[in-house]
Parts: C-alpha cells; sequence; structure tokens
C-alpha cells in the first residue's frame, strides 16, 4: 500500500499514552517468560513458537484492567516477542558448543555475550532497513496484517486470553503429574523391542561361503504424552505433522532396524547389562542422527535455492538502504520517526569492539577473531535484511534462521582452517559467529514483523525499536537461566533435549575445523536428501529433522496433526463460510499456545527443583494412564474450538 492511501488505525497526531513504564513491564516479563517455553520446545521438538500473537493477547488481556492503550499494548507485545526470537537463535546454535565437547556446561557469560551483541546488532540492523521493507516495499506481511486485526478485534473487548491462561493450566498440572520429578502417576510413554525371526544368508562369494545368522529387530513406542508437542502439530496441521513423522519412520523403523540386522556383531554386546533398547537409541544416536545431518545440510541449501530471487532481492534492498537511509529527511510526523541513522551506524561500530574481543576470548588469535568479526558484520547484515524481506513476503514462520545461520557457518569454518586455526579455538570461533548471526537474524526477522504491526497500528518506530533493544538486554541475562538448567538437569543433546539444530550445527564445526566428521553417514545421508529432492518430496528438511528427533516426540507430533484433521473435517462437513472457519480454527491455535507454553514452564520450573533436590513424592508409574492424553486433547483442540466465537492465532518458525 502507498503512503498516499495508508491510513493508520491510531493517527499520527494522537496523545495516547505509548512508552509507558507499565508496557516495558510487560514486554520484559512476557520476553522472559515466553523466551523460557520456546528454549524448551525448541530443543525437544526443533520448532519454536512465534510470540507475537500470543504476546498480542496476553498484552492486551494483562494492561486491560489498568486502562492500557492499543499504543502501550503494542510497546509491551513488540516487547515481549522478542524473547522469543532471541532464544530461538541462542538454542539453534548456543548449546552446540556444549555438543561438539567445546564446552563441558553451558557458560553464563559467553552466551549472555552471544545473546546480547546478535540480539542488539540484529535491531540496529533493522532500523537502517525499517523505512524501505516496512513502508515502501510492497511486501504483503501477511502475520503481521493477521496480528493487528487481532489487536483492533481486541479493542472491543474479545481477546481470547480465557483460551491461553486456561490450556496453559491444564497442560501444567498434566506435566506436574507425569515429570520425573512431579507426583509421577503415569510415564511418558511406553516401548518395546519385538525380535525379527532369525535368517541364514550366504553371501556366496570366496570370502563368504558360510551362511550367516541374522537377527536383531524393532523398537515401537507409544507416541509421547505431551500437550506441547501434540499443541506443535495442531499448529503446523496435518500434512506437516506427517512429514516429520514420515521421517521419523524413516530414521526409528527402516535405518534403525536395517543397522542391527546387517550388523550380527552387535547382538554379542546384549547382555545384563545392554539389552535390545539401549542397543537400539545407541545406533540411532551414532549411526542414525549423523545420516540425518547430512540430509539437514542438504536440506537446507535446496530450502535457500528455492528462495534464491527472494534472497537476491532482499540483498539488493539492504545495499540499496545502506546508500539511501543517511540521506533520508528526518521526518516531523511521529510515524517516521526511527532512532537517528547517526546513531544507529555509531552503536554498530561500537558493538564491532566487544564482538573482536568476544572472538578473540573463543579463538585466542587476533586474525582469527578479526576475520570472524568481518564475516559476522557482513553476514548479519545481510541475512537481517533477507530475513526481514523474507518475514515481509511469506511470514516469520518461514523464516529459514537455520539455513542462513549454517551458511555462515561453514563459510567461516573453512576460513578458519585457511588461516591454520583448528582444535578447539577454531571451533569455538565458528559456533560464535554462528551464534551472534543466529542471534542477529532471528530478533531482525521478528523485529520487522513488529515494525510493520505498529505501523498498521499507528505505532512510533523509534519508541518500538527502542523497546526492543530493552527487551534483547533483559532477555539476554535472563534466558541463559532456564538453558542452564535444562543441561544440568535433562541434559541437552540427548534424547529427551536433541537440539537438532544445534546438533548441526556442532557436528559441522566439528566436522570440518576439527577433522572429526563421520563423513561415510554424512554423505550417504545428502544422498539420501538428494533423493528425496529429485522424488519432489514435500519439505526434505522435515524429514530430516523427523529422524533426527526421538520416535515418541515426532509421534506425538503426529497425534497433534491427526487431532488437527479430524477437527478439519468436522469443519468440512458442517460446510461453515471461511469466516467462521478461520475464527474457530485461531482458537484451536491459541489453545494450542496455550498447552505449549503451560507444560514447557513446568517442565523448566521443576527442572530448577531438580538442581535445588526438591524431591516431589512418585505416587505411581502407570504407563496406560497417559493414554488418558487422546480424549483430553480431542476435547480441548476439537470441542472446544467448535464450539467457540474465535479469536487469535499463533505460528510455528524453524
Amino acid at each position: 500500500m502507498s503512503d498516499t492511501e495508508f491510513k493508520p488505525y491510531v493517527p499520527p497526531d494522537t496523545d495516547l499514552q505509548e512508552f509507558t513504564f507499565k508496557a516495558l513491564l510487560v514486554g520484559v516479563v512476557l520476553a522472559c517468560i515466553l523466551g523460557a517455553a520456546n528454549a524448551y520446545l525448541g530443543m525437544k521438538a526443533g520448532l519454536t513458537v512465534a510470540a507475537t500473537f500470543p504476546a498480542a493477547v496476553v498484552a492486551m488481556a494483562i494492561l486491560r484492567p489498568f486502562r492500557g492503550t492499543v499504543l502501550e499494548e503494542n510497546i509491551a507485545r513488540t516487547t515481549a516477542s522478542v524473547g522469543e526470537a532471541l532464544v530461538a537463535g541462542a538454542i539453534f546454535t548456543i548449546p552446540a558448543f556444549v555438543i561438539s565437547g567445546v564446552w563441558d556446561e553451558l557458560k553464563y557469560f559467553e552466551s549472555t555475550a552471544i545473546m546480547l551483541i546478535g540480539g542488539v546488532l540484529g535491531v540496529l540492523f533493522v532500523v537502517m532497513l525499517r523505512r524501505t521493507l516496512v513502508v515502501e516495499a510492497d511486501l504483503p506481511f501477511p502475520e503481521s496484517v493477521a496480528c493487528a486485526e487481532i489487536v483492533k478485534a481486541g479493542q472491543g473487548g474479545q481477546t481470547g486470553a480465557q483460551y491461553v491462561f486456561g490450556a496453559f493450566g491444564l497442560a501444567a498440572v498434566w506435566e506436574l503429574f507425569k515429570n520425573v520429578n512431579g507426583f509421577q502417576v503415569m510415564t511418558e510413554h511406553v516401548g518395546r523391542f519385538f525380535a525379527f525371526a532369525r535368517s541364514e544368508i550366504n553371501l556366496g562369494i570366496a570370502t563368504q561361503s558360510q551362511a550367516t545368522s541374522y537377527g536383531g529387530g524393532i523398537f515401537l513406542e507409544s507416541p509421547s504424552a505431551s500437550p506441547a508437542l501434540m499443541g506443535v502439530g495442531y499448529i503446523i496441521g496435518a500434512r506437516l505433522a506427517a512429514i516429520v513423522f514420515a521421517g521419523g519412520c524413516m530414521g526409528w523403523l527402516v535405518l534403525v532396524p536395517l543397522a542391527l540386522f546387517l550388523n550380527p556383531g552387535l547382538e554379542t554386546m546384549v547382555n545384563g547389562d545392554v539389552d535390545w533398547v539401549t542397543l537400539s537409541g545407541a545406533v540411532w544416536r551414532t549411526q542414525v542422527r549423523p545420516l540425518a545431518v547430512g540430509a539437514m545440510i542438504v536440506a537446507a541449501f535446496y530450502t535457500l535455492y528455492n528462495l534464491r530471487s527472494s534472497l537476491i532481492e532482499g540483498i539488493g534492498k539492504a545495499v540499496r538502504d545502506m546508500r539511501t537511509a543517511k540521506d533520508a529527511a528526518v521526518n516531523t510526523n511521529r510515524l517516521e520517526r526511527d532512532i537517528p541513522f547517526k546513531g544507529v551506524v555509531g552503536a554498530i561500530l561500537v558493538m564491532i569492539v566487544p564482538l573482536i574481543i568476544l572472538y578473540y576470548y573463543f579463538s585466542r588469535s587476533v586474525e582469527g577473531s578479526i576475520i570472524s568479526a568481518i564475516i559476522m558484520a557482513v553476514a548479519g547484515f545481510l541475512f537481517a535484511a533477507v530475513a526481514g524481506y523474507l518475514v515481509g513476503l511469506i511470514g516469520s514462520s518461514n523464516n529459514p534462521i537455520s539455513g542462513l545461520t549454517l551458511s555462515t557457518l561453514i563459510i567461516a569454518a573453512l576460513l578458519m582452517v585457511m588461516i591454520g586455526l583448528t582444535g578447539n579455538p577454531g571451533i569455538a570461533a565458528v559456533l560464535g559467529v554462528a551464534g551472534v548471526v543466529c542471534c542477529s537474524a532471528g530478533i531482525a526477522g521478528d523485529m520487522m514483523q513488529d515494525l510493520k504491526v505498529g505501523h498498521i497500528l499507528g505505532g512510533t518506530p523509534a519508541k518500538m525499536e527502542w523497546g526492543e533493544i530493552i527487551g534483547v538486554i533483559v532477555a539476554a541475562f535472563v534466558l541463559v537461566y532456564p538453558l542452564w538448567v535444562l543441561d544440568k538437569t535433562i541434559g541437552i543433546g540427548g534424547a529427551e533435549l536433541p537440539a537438532p539444530q544445534a546438533g548441526l550445527m556442532a557436528l559441522m564445526a566439528k566436522g570440518i575445523v576439527g577433522g572429526k566428521m563421520p563423513w561415510a553417514l554424512v554423505i550417504i545421508g545428502m544422498l539420501f536428501a538428494l533423493f528425496l529432492i529429485l522424488v519432489n518430496a514435500p519439505a526434505p528438511m522435515l524429514i530430516a529433522v523427523g529422524m533426527y528427533l526421538p520416535f515418541h516426540s515426532t509421534a506425538a507430533i503426529f497425534a497433534g496433526g491427526v487431532i488437527r484433521w479430524i477437527f478439519d473435517v468436522i469443519l468440512r462437513a458442517r460446510k461453515v463460510s471461511d469466516a467462521e472457519r478461520d475464527a474457530k480454527v485461531n482458537v484451536g491455535i491459541l489453545l494450542s499456545s496455550g498447552l505449549i507454553a503451560g507444560e514447557a514452564l513446568t517442565a523448566v520450573i521443576l527442572a530448577f527443583l531438580v538442581l535445588f533436590e526438591v524431591k516431589l513424592p512418585t505416587i505411581s508409574q502407570n504407563p496406560y494412564v497417559a493414554f488418558l492424553i487422546y480424549p483430553l486433547m480431542l476435547m480441548v483442540l476439537v470441542w472446544i474450538p467448535l464450539r467457540s466465537k474465535g479469536a487469535a492465532a499463533v505460528h510455528i518458525s524453524h
């Protein structure tokens, strides 16, 4: 839309309160809460829930009793949403320091520095790009428009907050009763190993003239009784949930049994200490996961290739904006008022200094730290532009942050090898570059979406930008704590918190710089992804992620997708209008958002209890009680939305 046609919801000459203490307080508290929830979810499922939509709904609900204006709600939402964006960048990269073995445990100050520098640089880059992408570019910003409409509708009194908080409480109670540190009345999932009938195979060659006895078997387990994972499946829909589950089936029902069957020597390991279930898990971790990483590498670059036109155009806009932003006239209209350009450029230059110091701390090399800082500065700005442009084009749900970060990581790793910086210092430097770039790109995409929402509502850009900076600073210092506690109590990189993106980054950095890449398995995985691309398989990246995740997790996501399919079938049978359908679907998605937040935050709280050795009583460990999750989720995600009148929505990013 052009400036001559556009009219914001709040006129530019309004005197409504906007940048207030209560709005900022609500925003930073929500940033930390939503960020902590997404830290757990992202490392467990490989997906995070974009916070713009739930933040908008909750901010309206909290500020309404305090007579908060729509502009205060806008500031609170803008500040709140940075927590999820920042932690998404963090969990995709920072756990890689632990998974790769560079760190023994998550380190507070180093992790905070990565998040702080990357997040603030992301905000500063976006300030330079705002006018070009938000105002001048002819981009649809689908999710921004939807969020703005939700806020407008909320001014009439309907916020949908009851769905978020109700589902939140239900999931919190459920997590309490199934968690290993809770009043354990159920186990999260059950499994059983089914042995194959023995087979005699004679290869018929000179070195193998005798028949060999082959055995092995297949390990099957139920979906995880997880409202959060089922909520993820509900949000992404039946099709994408089925694709993720297909990857899980390929990994656990094809590759693991195949590895067990084709290696008769593995059976000799089965004794009193090692059973078939343990052996299956070991094969998955050491053989199937590297294969999945190879598939993710090709899938990530294939995703970027499909977006090549958008990427090139986004980079072009970034370069052109560098030339025009300096000469842009300062507009007295508050709707066109950004943080001053000179101050932004000066702040970016100042931030380069701690960036070099951080990289020197990692690499212990002056040359390596300078090269790393240059890579980050160039890649960070270009990818901030790309992330912002893609959000404007296809929404933050489809922003390929991990693919952009992987590209930077590979470039940085190759340059580290070229200058002779190898071993743990080189790996740390590469992961440091990836961490800052990933946090920067995550913040940039989220912030561009927020600025567009504010543009539609009539918010002041400069005040929103300051809100983003404050949110980043607070979140960077707070959100390392839940990451550290989860690593201490559950263990990042294990079956419960696999952190697939961080595992990918760790394997690539360690393999290229450290020379420990299991190339055979990785190349097989790359060829498998090439096969998927050649047969035009949908979403190769999701298939690869499904192979990387535990089977009970992908099965739970699939169960949520099936529930969404049942809901959609009922809606089609009722022949409701498009508007009514969208309203009811949005209620289900908002309920899913509450389920995700409730389980994730309760898991974080229980992790703190484990850390402080606070033990809750165990009532029983009945595996069948957990199956009550299915009728419960059918009631919450099907029956309640069908009886509702409508509310807001939330989206998934990766």
